[in-house]
This record gives C-alpha cells, sequence and structure tokens, in this order.
C-alpha cells in the first residue's frame, strides 16, 4: 500500500501548488519558464497517476480490510454516476455549452463525481483511502477556487452555444461505454459490470 500513498501524496501536493503555494510557483515559472514549469507538472502528474494505479492494483492483490460491504445496488448507482461522470469530464474540454457554463468546473465535478460513486460501490481499505483522498481533494480545490474567481484571477466559462451539449452527451457516453466495456477491465483489471 506504500506505492499508493505515496501516489496520492504527489498527485495532492502536486495539484494543490497553485491554490495554497502561489509563490513557490511563481518561482518555478521564473526559473524553467511556463512551458518548462507545465511540462515538469505535467510529467509528475502523469508520474503520480501511474503510482496509484498500479499501487491500487497492488493493494488490492495484497488484500485489505474491509471497512464495509457495500449492498449490490450500491454498484448500479456507481455505474449511473459514472455516465454523469463522463459527460462532464467531456463537457469541461470544449466550449461552454450549458453543462459547462453551469457547472463552472466540470472536470471537478467529474472527479467528485467518479471518486463518491466509487466509494459507493467499494468498502476495501485500499478503496476508502484512495477514493476518499481524491474526493477530499476535489472539495478542497473547489472551495479554493471560489477567492481565486472573486479577484477575477480565475474566468468562469461563458456560454457558446447547446450544440457543445450535445456533442458532451455523444463523447460522454462514447467514453463511458469504452471504460465500461473495456479500459477499467485493461486499466485496473476488474471489469465494473463484473461487480
Amino acid at each position: 500500500m506504500a506505492l499508493l500513498v505515496a501516489g496520492i501524496i504527489l498527485f495532492i501536493v502536486t495539484h494543490l501548488v497553485r491554490p495554497f503555494a502561489p509563490g513557490l510557483r511563481a518561482a518555478a515559472i521564473e526559473r524553467f519558464g511556463k512551458p518548462g514549469f507545465m511540462a515538469a507538472h505535467g510529467i509528475v502528474s502523469l508520474l503520480s497517476l501511474v503510482m496509484m494505479a498500479y499501487g491500487f492494483v497492488l493493494a488490492r492483490e495484497s488484500g485489505g480490510s474491509m471497512l464495509y460491504q457495500p449492498p449490490v445496488f450500491m454498484a448500479h448507482i456507481a455505474l449511473l454516476l459514472m455516465l454523469v461522470a463522463s459527460i462532464c469530464l467531456v463537457a469541461a474540454f470544449l466550449p461552454a455549452g450549458y453543462i459547462r457554463s453551469k457547472l463552472k468546473f466540470p472536470a471537478l465535478v467529474a472527479i467528485k463525481l467518479w471518486a463518491f460513486s466509487h466509494l459507493l460501490a467499494n468498502g476495501e481499505s485500499y478503496s476508502v483511502l484512495l477514493f476518499g483522498a481524491i474526493l477530499a481533494w476535489a472539495v478542497v480545490l473547489r472551495i479554493s477556487l471560489k477567492p481565486r474567481i472573486a479577484s477575477g484571477e480565475t474566468k468562469l466559462p461563458v456560454f457558446v452555444s447547446a450544440s457543445y451539449d450535445l456533442i458532451s452527451v455523444v463523447l460522454g457516453v462514447a467514453l463511458y461505454l469504452a471504460i465500461v466495456l473495456k479500459l477499467h477491465e485493461w486499466i485496473i483489471g476488474v471489469s465494473p459490470l463484473a461487480m
């Protein structure tokens, strides 16, 4: 479980630098330039994700204590929430339709839904550790955005067209099907449909 914990810590520290240590971020950008900083941030982020995914698989293989036993219907709720999360995630990368403009930060909504849905369906200690930590991080990050929005540092998306909502739904459903039918099993080693 050490690799999983290390991956979680690396991910959270890397992604809370901007709101909680802006001076450190500014100093790194001044020293390495914005492209250099962004490249390093991307590499460290990817490394933390790989550490979390691989650490999660190792923790699952070595076993862990069961903190709670979710009822079977929770897996069905989790699957439904993941459909919504997939649509929100796609909407985050498109110009603003109603979804993006109303949610403001649809990628964070997607992450919170992902973490919460997995907490509903998984009661093992390593699952609660991973999904609970990511859910807590997403909530803290969303709260930290409020003063940045008020100061004008962070801009909210402005509605462009409802056609982007349709694209978000179509591509979100396609992403969801890819994850449920193949990617989840390929990356994590467990089919969500088997749960």
